[in-house]
């Protein structure tokens, strides 16, 4: 019961994460992207306070110095901003396939930063979902969108993010680093705004896109923190892979996008290979903890 709860709050989850992205490409029609981040970060950062303090946590704890809290701050930035303009330079679904490949990098940066080993048949799985990117972005290629690579800096930026989480104080909540994560949206997007030279324009259906999207936005990171605290991490994490099915979803019917063939074989390897060091990674947790005889 607790590996059917666990999936089916990664798969709301994930399907909320897609609506969030299609809002945000959506509101970037009449509003520019630099406003629509000052706007995302304030209200996801609000609900996120309040969330704060009906758990008794302090907003403000000294923690958010340390220097992961500081490289997950950067790594967010980086994250957030790069693929909010890669889902409005390009297609969703082409973006969100891209962005399927963030677990094989955060599992390379754990080999890197953290020390854990990785054997041959998980660097053969990396592999093949880099492969998979490639077949989505296709350098050199026809089909080739320069815009796309903004996508891949995403994946660099989330799986960061996720690393520095990893090594973040435990004295945080998840709650808290809301609160923080959202909050570095808001310079993000006032210096985007500044850069880019558009004019500050609201529009009324743009501000309600950019309401739904953060509401999305919280739904979306309440119900991936209950989906990855039930059940095992190995049956819940592979439905993390439902997002890029959504994103298909919406990008053809509400955005008319067409995914060639190439990039549908793309996605495929990318989520195959994701799936597949899941599974492998926890067979090899499961043979660790087994006793000697």
């Amino acid at each position: 019961m607790d590996n059917a709860r666990g999936s089916i709050f990664m798969v709301v989850a994930m399907a909320a994460f897609a609506v969030e992205d299609m809002l945000i490409k959506a509101a970037a029609n009449t509003m520019a992207i630099g406003v629509i981040l000052m706007l995302f970060g304030l209200g996801g950062m609000l609900i996120f306070i309040f969330l704060t303090w009906r758990r008794g946590d302090a907003v403000f704890h000294p923690a958010i110095l340390s220097r992961p809290i500081l490289m997950r701050a950067v790594c967010e930035v980086v994250g957030r901003m790069s693929f909010a303009l890669a889902i409005t330079l390009t297609a969703l679904s082409n973006a969100s396939a891209i962005l399927q490949a963030t677990p094989l990098i955060t599992m390379l940066g754990a080999a890197l930063f953290f020390g854990e080993r990785i054997g041959l048949k998980r660097w053969l799985a990396v592999l093949v979902g880099f492969v998979g990117v490639l077949m989505i972005i296709r350098p050199g290629m026809e089909g080739f969108e320069a815009a796309s690579l903004f996508a891949v800096v995403a994946t660099l930026g989330f799986a960061g993010r996720d690393l520095s989480t990893r090594a973040a104080p435990v004295v945080l909540s998840n709650m808290q680093l809301g609160v923080y994560g959202f909050f570095v949206l808001i310079p993000t997007g006032f210096v985007l705004q500044l850069y880019s030279g558009d004019t500050l324009q609201l529009d009324g259906m743009g501000l309600v896109q950019v309401g739904g999207a953060i509401l999305f936005g919280v739904l979306a990171y309440n119900a991936l923190t209950i989906a990855m605290r039930t059940g095992d991490v190995s049956v819940v994490s592979p439905f993390r892979y439902t997002r890029l099915l959504f994103a298909l979803l919406l990008g053809v019917f509400v955005f008319g996008e067409r995914p060639d063939m190439m990039t549908l074989l793309g996605s495929l390897l990318v989520v195959l290979s994701g799936v597949y060091t899941l599974i492998h990674s926890r067979r090899i947790a499961v043979k660790l903890k087994e006793p000697v005889s």
